[in-house]
């Protein structure tokens, strides 16, 4: 935008009016024509090297006045008010003419006050307001020649007869800066419009039905009215260059009007030496914009905000790159995992001087392109101060090593933010409970949970969840089940996914009430039993040492109309194995076969398991043969019981390779499995691996019941004694 079009003749001709119509108490500043001083009023202004004075150079803005110029002065009603005693500027013209001229003299008036005073700090309000009436006339002088236009670039300005050379500089580069900050206001103007525009609203709220939210939503928004802008803008260029060339075509085809226009474009230009000033104010300037007064310093800080505000909601854009600054970005692109990208980095810092936008697209490009490569140098970009680091940047790296199971990255980048004296919030700390939870970690996921409660967050479904796996993966269903409870007393359902997991995890350790309270509770939250919660309390009792319940749930099975699968049936073979019941166990296969029930892996295993406490050990390989024909591997369960059978049977090498199948996966045995397979080795007189097992007990983190380590000395002492005698 030029001055040109933003100040047309006829305001110009309204401004002459203007002057024609002041009162007289200012001439003794101006005379004739208000370019030519008839009267000192301060240090001459033509003088820069006047003692005592200081020569208008290239100005440092301050902050404030360019903050409120740039937010006060946004509309088109904007007048230069006065204070008490002061006459009004009255126009014949509508007052909607000159709000653009209005506009542009307020600011070119509120800045240039500033900087007189900046650079003549002894000169009074008085003289001030001399200095700034002969500015504003020679401004005003140029606007009317149309001169203006031609210097809006400070290195290109003409010297004036009157200014000393530094003084006209500042003159038009404030006026540039008044011009620039006018058209990006009308810019956001327009931007605003189309923000609310129907096609851009129609297209948000499409957005929003297919799940698109927060920033993503908002950049798109804005993306797709900055498209409408661009074009409008360029349809009306099309359009003004339409009417243009009508407008030549006319003028070559009716030469007589160019003729007249030519006649009447030579009075204009001998108007044009008309006088016009501004009048002299007295007192505090006074801007009122519909009756209220913007004068009050308060609103300068308002003026902040709004700015602050306006950064916010207008997004910036990163910088453009090229030159060796985008060759070390592919080079920064294309790295490897293991190469080191500081140098790298340093180089583009030193290139780009980037700001926290640039980083964040240079992140965004790495994410994309080297998901492992990002993780590394989003660790090195958060000791960056350009970047300006914040907590939801550490809780957001966090959550990324989370998602890919790195653990000891996610903790070391927790560690670097306490280091910093960055104190994890809520946000980081349902993290936190996320990240141990999913990696077994109870202690940790205990106390990210409590961090949580001692900030008065109230946990939402998703936290609970992590937390009751957690309690469930630990072996504390009964501390889930708490947490269960606490949800049910919230009004928040828990899902179908914690009721299973609890009610596994009870009939795992055989614990019916725990089990019964959980199946209970389903059924009342609108859950109706199936197969599995129904064979899952078959297991509880199974393990709980009492087949009678485990087999009229079996039956309650049938009853429902559910047909027993190879688990279920396996669980209630076991059950009868608990109290050494094989009649009825093998009365149970025969029924179920001949409804057409064929045992599969986990019911032989189970059989395997009882036939080799029985030591029919023809009939349990027999058995094992079955699970081969079956085309599937024997499970990692079945080789504790083949070694303990073998051991017993005396049968030494088929006992040691099932131990070394064992030995192999120890990370797969509980206390439980150690402790029968040594009993089982100590019976068949293999002490000395017997005490290899129970070493590898220890190391695994379980110690042996007093039982166990009883049988072991026995053991010891045995192999003493037959050494002896031999």
């Amino acid at each position: 935008m030029n001055l040109r079009q933003l100040v047309s003749w006829k305001k110009l001709n309204n401004l002459s009016r203007i002057h024609g119509k002041l009162p007289s108490p200012y001439q003794p500043y101006v005379c004739g024509n208000t370019t030519t001083i008839s009267a000192p009023i301060c240090p001459p202004l033509s003088s820069p090297n006047t003692p005592g004075s200081k020569p208008l150079q290239t100005p440092n803005f301050l902050k404030p006045i360019s903050s409120f110029c740039r937010h006060i002065h946004s509309t088109n009603r904007t007048t230069l008010g006065s204070s008490v005693g002061d006459p009004k500027l009255h126009s014949e013209e509508p007052e909607e003419e000159d709000g653009t001229m209005n506009e542009f003299l307020s600011r070119f008036v509120w800045i240039m006050r500033g900087k007189l005073s900046e650079v003549y700090p002894d000169c009074d309000k008085q003289t001030i307001d001399g200095m700034l009436l002969i500015i504003v006339g020679k401004v005003a002088s140029e606007m009317e020649k149309g001169g203006l236009e031609q210097m809006l670039g400070a290195a290109a300005a003409t010297p004036s007869q009157d200014f000393s050379q530094d003084l006209w500089r500042t003159v038009w580069e404030v006026s540039n800066m008044v011009l620039e900050d006018m058209k990006k206001e009308r810019q956001k103007d327009k931007m605003k419009g189309f923000l609310q525009s129907e096609e851009v609203k129609e297209m948000c709220r499409f957005a929003g039905e297919v799940g698109l939210r927060g920033d993503m939503l908002r950049e798109l928004r804005f993306k797709w009215a900055r498209e409408k802008m661009e074009e409008s803008e360029f349809y009306g260029s099309l359009e003004h260059m339409r009417k243009e060339e009508q407008d030549q075509e006319e003028e070559n085809a009716e030469g007589i009007q160019a003729e007249t226009r030519g006649d009447e474009a030579s009075l204009v230009a001998e108007e044009k030496p008309r006088v016009f000033t501004l009048p002299k104010r007295q007192g505090k300037i006074k801007y009122k914009i519909y009756g209220l007064d913007l004068s009050d310093p308060k609103w300068a800080e308002v003026a902040d905000k709004i700015h602050e505000t306006g950064e916010v909601i207008w997004p910036q854009e990163p910088k453009p790159i090229s030159g060796k600054c985008k060759l070390v970005t592919e080079k920064i692109l294309s790295l490897k995992e293991e190469d080191d990208p500081c140098p790298l980095l340093a180089e583009w810092v030193e290139l780009l001087q980037p700001s926290r936008v640039d980083w964040v697209a240079l992140l965004d490009r790495l994410k994309e392109q080297n998901s492992l490569l990002y993780f590394k140098v989003a660790e090195i970009v958060l000791g960056e101060e350009s970047f300006q680091t914040n907590i939801r940047d550490y809780s957001k790296l966090i959550d990324a090593h989370a998602k890919e199971n790195h653990l000891e990255d996610a903790e070391r980048i927790l560690k670097k933010m306490n280091e910093n004296g960055i104190v994890p919030d809520i946000l980081t700390a349902t993290v936190l409970v996320h990240m141990y939870s999913k990696a077994g970690n109870l202690d940790r996921a205990k106390e990210a949970f409590e961090s949580l409660r001692l900030q008065g967050f109230q946990p939402d479904l998703k936290v609970y969840n992590s937390m009751i796996m957690a309690y469930v993966n630990g072996g504390q269903p009964k501390l889930g089940e708490s947490l269960m409870r606490e949800m049910e007393a919230r009004d928040i359902k828990p899902t179908l996914e914690i009721y299973m997991a609890l009610l596994r995890s009870f009939a795992q350790r055989g614990d019916v009430g725990g089990a019964g309270r959980i199946a209970t509770t389903m059924q009342f939250a609108g859950f109706q039993p199936s197969l599995e919660s129904c064979a899952l309390l078959v297991e509880a009792y199974g393990q709980a040492g009492d087949p009678d319940q485990a087999r009229s749930n079996f039956d309650y099975i049938i009853e429902v109309g559910h047909r027993p699968d190879d688990r279920c049936t396996a669980s209630m073979i076991a059950a009868y194995k608990q109290k050494n019941l094989l009649d009825k166990a093998l009365n149970l296969l025969l029924q179920l076969e001949k409804d057409g029930f064929e045992p599969g892996v986990a019911t032989y295993t189970v059989l395997v398991d009882w036939l080799g406490e029985l030591q029919l050990l023809d009939e349990a390989e027999q058995l094992l043969g079955k699970i081969g024909e079956l085309g599937e591997a024997p499970p990692f369960k079945i080789h504790v019981s083949l070694c303990v059978m073998y051991s017993k049977a005396g049968v030494e090498k088929k006992a040691l390779q099932a131990l070394g199948v064992i030995e192999a996966k120890k990370e797969q045995l509980g206390p439980g499995d150690f402790e029968r397979i040594i009993n089982g080795l100590i019976a068949g007189g293999f002490g000395q691996d017997a005490k290899r097992v129970h070493r590898l007990m220890e190391a695994q983190g379980f110690s042996a019941s007093e039982r166990v380590k009883v049988a072991l000395m026995t053991s010891q002492a045995t192999d003493r004694n037959r050494t002896l005698m031999r």
